[in-house]
């Protein structure tokens, strides 16, 4: 069986590969001489300088997959990424793979299907062609272009994001979901890092919103063509509102702006209705404004059912496969990652994330850290500690680990200055070798600051690339991680006693993140929505909201 390599080996390997290597260099050169003649020992010599370079790059080398006892990369992720991109602009889009020691979940080929699709409808419509300048004028005119659009197949989304690195993160997948659905241009408000941040996920196009010419801003609650007021008006109407007393010939605006935030309205709400769905798909311009991740909502309109059936046979992958599609760091943010995970994390046989998050306001919680270690320790993620002197024979757990890199987040240093002490000033009971260690504490989340946003960007991709995964409850920065790492994590529960049974964490139900301001009933029934379909249930972290998981 194939066995992870570690340092050690590296070095061993260098010292016999030099040793040969010396004897070999030495000799081949006289035998090219003697059995070719020296008028056709160039060719020889070229391939022998060859080899010796071959030799002497190591398993550091990207050609040498030390990350991982897989021999081949699949750096297309099962073709869910599109091959032809520039690898020079964007490094993390075809090196990522060689970083994870969990290939992820298979997409659909129907997905990748709609994918290839939708990225031929982002270079025809997106910025800079004939289309989008087109579509530009109709809305600045602000009329409504109704069904005659001067290119019907060029409708758009305009995605606005807001809050933490996490909740941009999520709203911007929830929309390229909607977009995939509705077959919209999707495009992504540029003001807040998102250039920065990440790479161009459509090929030979652009995801950004040209803000500078773009005529709309400032969207709120109180927007004119908020389109839950646009509806409790009587402006819009579906045929269930026919009978009832309306404005007469109201004119609908020339896009409307869908407000998913958390002041929304029953009214708001209705965006998750199929009647309300064919009323949205007569604008050409929609902006929508979230923090959220509102994929579950999504699964709850009947229209959208069947295509997301074939789109996601594994519910509880969906955001796997977006994430993993969408948001790939940028060379800058992939350096920081990649200089970290091999001075901290390449060297272990098993590398354990847990991310802790904490307000600035709250002080250092002595419970919260023993739950901490009770649940990586009890759970067997990492070895337990001994208060004795004499150091434990070495010894292999039943998953063959002896040695373990652990990556703490957290915007304090406390939690992670307190597990490096107890690992090192304690014996583990079996032996193994635990390192500890925290990229950084900013104490503080400093908004729109792009170093605070670099090192955040970083540190979620670094605990996607660990193999067991600990999150706090609520966190969209650990639902991120845990989403692209394609692992169902362990979450630390309120309750240092635990709930209904649990210890002091519980394994996730799904690997999806949790929609915190979901819709409480469907449109029709008036029933739970956790109740509607099996495949959306309400979240452990928040009961209020939904989440995507396998019935089975």
């Amino acid at each position: 069986m194939n066995r992870v390599l570690t340092a050690d080996d590296g070095k061993r390997w260098n010292w016999g590969a030099s040793a040969l290597l010396t004897a070999f260099v030495m000799t081949v050169p006289t035998l090219v001489v003697i059995l070719l003649g020296g008028s056709t020992a160039g060719a020889p010599l070229v391939w022998v300088r060859t080899a010796m370079a071959g030799f002497r790059q190591g398993p550091d080398d990207f050609s040498f997959p030390y990350t991982s006892t897989r021999t081949v990369h699949d750096r297309l992720h099962g073709g869910l990424l599109a091959a032809g991109f520039d690898q020079e602009a964007c490094h993390s889009r075809y090196q990522s793979a060689m970083y994870r020691r969990n290939p992820g979940r298979r997409p659909s080929e129907h997905l990748v299907s709609k994918l290839r699709r939708h990225e031929a409808l982002q270079r025809r419509c997106g910025p800079g062609t004939a289309a989008y300048s087109s579509a530009l004028e109709q809305l600045k005119s602000g009329k409504n272009a109704g069904a005659s659009p001067a290119d019907p197949d060029c409708r758009y989304l305009v995605s606005i994001s807001y809050r933490g690195l996490g909740n941009r993160i999520l709203a911007a997948a929830s929309a390229f979901l909607y977009a995939l659905l509705t077959d919209r241009v999707l495009l992504v408000d540029s003001s807040n890092e998102m250039g920065e941040l990440f790479c161009e996920p459509f090929p030979d196009t652009t995801w950004l919103l040209p803000w500078r010419s773009f005529p709309l801003w400032n969207f709120s609650f109180d927007t004119q063509e908020r389109y839950g007021r646009m509806r409790e008006n009587g402006v819009l109407r579906t045929n269930d509102d026919v009978g009832s007393s309306s404005p007469a010939e109201v004119v609908p605006p020339a896009f409307a702006y869908i407000h998913l935030d958390y002041n929304h309205t029953a009214y708001d709400q209705l965006f998750f209705c199929d009647d309300d769905q064919r009323l949205l798909s007569s604008f050409q311009w929609l902006v929508m404004r979230t923090d959220s991740y509102i994929a579950p909502g999504l699964f709850l309109v009947e229209s959208f059912q069947e295509e997301l059936d074939m789109l996601f046979p594994e519910r509880e992958a969906v955001f796997h496969h977006l994430g993993r599609y969408l948001f790939h760091p940028t060379n800058h943010v992939w350096g920081l990652i990649t200089r970290y995970y091999r001075a901290n994390l390449a060297w272990a046989q098993r590398r354990v994330g847990i991310q802790v998050r904490v307000f600035p306001w709250e002080p250092d919680s002595p419970e919260l850290l023993e739950r901490i270690t009770k649940c990586t320790q009890e759970e067997g993620m990492l070895p337990g500690l001994v208060e004795t002197e004499e150091p434990a024979a070495a010894a292999t757990t039943a998953s063959g680990a002896k040695s373990n890199a652990v990556l703490i987040t957290s915007l304090k240093a406390w939690y992670y200055e307190q597990m490096k002490g107890m690992y090192w000033e304690n014996a583990t009971a079996n032996g193994e070798v635990v390192v500890v260690n925290q990229p950084s504490h900013e104490e503080y989340q400093h908004y729109g600051v792009k170093s605070h946003e670099y090192k955040a960007w970083a540190e979620i991709y670094l605990l996607s690339l660990t193999d067991m995964l600990v999150t706090t409850g609520k966190s969209t920065f650990g639902y991120v991680a845990q989403g692209l790492a394609g692992l169902r994590p362990w979450v630390l529960l309120k309750q240092a006693n635990g709930t209904a049974g649990h210890g002091w964490c519980s394994r996730d139900m799904s690997l999806e993140p949790c929609f915190h301001i979901a819709p409480s009933y469907d449109c029709k029934r008036r029933h739970d929505s956790g109740e509607i379909v099996p495949h959306v249930r309400h979240c452990e972290d928040v009961p209020t909201g939904l989440k995507l998981v396998d019935p089975n």
